[in-house]
């Protein structure tokens, strides 16, 4: 099993939650809470309103999302939908582990008493007027910002 951490439409009550728990695409087991060690900027772009993470540790904000441990099906069927390697690369980063909802009190990858190693799909692939848009700390579709995400079978 992977630990994965999921930031935008991934999300329980967003978008593309149903994905993750589609049996046909795998395993995926809800563990808690977390955000970023790191700042990273998050922003809403492309007419499709998709979040974006982009990999620029230092900059913007604490990325607030969900920890999840994903079987090896649930990993290639993600890699696919993020499009990874060319949209979106999944690369580890460190986790504070904000609330551990898993089944044990151990979380398998930590670094640390409340961190977590995690994949995380982010961008080195983005447009430089990105830089630009607000930075948001946590993602949600149906957000204040009015910018609902557009599914691909709307598109």
């Amino acid at each position: 099993m992977h630990n994965i951490f999921v930031y935008g439409t991934l999300k329980n009550g967003q978008p593309n939650y149903h994905r993750m728990t589609d049996p046909k695409n795998g395993k995926a087991i809800f563990k808690g809470t977390g955000r970023t060690m790191e700042k990273y900027p998050l922003v809403i772009a492309q007419k499709e309103n998709i979040p974006f993470l982009m990999n620029i540790p230092g900059t913007g904000h604490h990325i607030a999302g969900e920890i999840y441990s994903v079987d090896e099906q649930m990993l290639q069927f993600l890699d696919e939908f993020e499009g990874c390697p060319d949209m979106y690369q999944r690369t580890i980063k460190r986790i504070e582990i904000l609330e551990w909802g898993g089944k044990d009190n151990s979380p398998e990858g930590r670094a640390a008493a409340n961190t977590i190693e995690c994949f995380v799909y982010s961008t080195t692939s983005y447009q430089p007027e990105w830089l630009n848009l607000p930075y948001l700390n946590s993602y949600d579709s149906y957000g204040t910002h009015g910018l609902c995400y557009i599914d691909r079978e709307d598109r």
